[in-house]
């Protein structure tokens, strides 16, 4: 597997499933999502602002003590890493994302509550959740390959 499917596959699983875990314990734990929701927000906050910006932060002053000048994508001068095919990957999470919060808010008008509510909505949710994030694996591993 290319590296970039083991990043939204399998990694983003083992970092990603005991936040999931801590997220259904408060859920069911208080009366309000209130506590789950913060959770994930904050979890994700960290993976994006920490797992990014501290080894970009470390990497940039360890060039830079080394004598590297700035210079724009030089290739040898400098902390430079030219920019993937992200802009693809950006958008199919971005559309699944507002799908995913349009539901919410759906759920919450008709269900009584953004997470849980009635019986007949909760599964088919979830199933849909999960078909999402199928999607979105899917639709940027092909991408990857060159599939499309």
């Amino acid at each position: 597997l290319e590296e970039s499917i083991t990043a939204i596959t399998f990694v983003a699983l083992g970092t990603s499933l005991p936040d999931t875990f801590a997220s259904a314990q408060a859920a069911t734990a208080e009366e309000y999502a209130d506590a789950a929701i913060g959770n994930v927000t904050g979890s994700n906050a960290v993976n994006v602002f920490l797992g990014l910006g501290l080894p970009w932060m470390l990497s940039s002053i360890y060039w830079y003590l080394q004598g590297d000048s700035d210079e724009f994508m030089s290739g040898t001068k400098g902390y430079y890493l030219p920019a993937g095919d992200l802009s693809f990957s950006v958008i199919i999470f971005t559309s699944l994302a507002i799908t995913a919060l349009l539901t919410l808010l759906i759920r919450n008008f008709y269900a009584e509550g953004a997470l849980g509510g009635t019986a007949w909505l909760r599964k088919p949710s979830a199933a849909f959740f999960v078909c999402m994030w199928l999607t979105y694996v899917g639709l940027a591993s092909a991408k990857i390959k060159g599939w499309f």
